[in-house]
């Protein structure tokens, strides 16, 4: 078992992203691909952004206890979450990744604050969604990221945060939420 604190972006900007992946070309996609083993784009379900990976031996208690108490602090002083939106894309050992854009310097803020909140350390996070997985084989840097590079998806703002628990199955790792917490409040007018 793993356990990591996620927040997953908005319906809509997951199928505005799925529907721009959809639309890739098959022979721009296999030339950006070329000598990458078993590369898989990641099912749009599963697209999250981490805030922290906990670990496998994580107390799952201690995690959600932990983080309902930060995010608690964390809405007496800012009662909003982030304004953010998927934009550009770029690649770590292995995986193809959109990168997370928030609109204005207070929103970057309140990111870093989730992170945080998480149990994360905003310094050097760079926020992403994977969204291509593939074990062996160098990517080329321009050209891999080149095909969602100038990806602009439309603007969202996280509800809530999740701790996830990843279980290894027969036919790969299986999310389950075990934990929610709300990451803004409602307030009137």
């Amino acid at each position: 078992m793993r356990l990591f604190t996620a927040l997953w972006p908005s319906d809509e900007a997951v199928r505005h992203l799925a529907a721009t992946v959809d639309r890739l070309h098959p022979d721009r996609v296999a030339e950006a691909t070329a000598g990458l083993r078993k590369f898989r784009f990641t099912p749009s379900s599963r697209w999250h952004l981490t805030l922290r990976f906990h670990g496998d031996d994580a107390d799952e208690q201690r995690v959600t206890d932990r983080l309902d108490q930060r995010v608690a602090e964390l809405l007496e002083t800012d009662p909003a979450s982030p304004r953010l939106r998927l934009a550009g894309a770029g690649t770590f050992r292995g995986v193809l990744w959109v990168g997370v854009e928030p609109e204005t310097g207070s929103d970057d803020a309140a990111l870093h604050a989730l992170v945080r909140a998480a149990g994360g350390d905003p310094r050097g996070y760079t926020a992403h969604l994977t969204i291509a997985r593939w074990p062996a084989g160098r990517a080329d840097r321009e050209l891999l990221p080149g095909l969602l590079a100038g990806y602009t998806g439309p603007w969202w703002r996280p509800r809530d945060l999740t701790v996830v628990r990843s279980d290894l199955q027969e036919g790969g790792r299986e999310y389950r939420t075990v934990h929610r917490v709300a990451v803004t409040r409602e307030t009137p007018g």
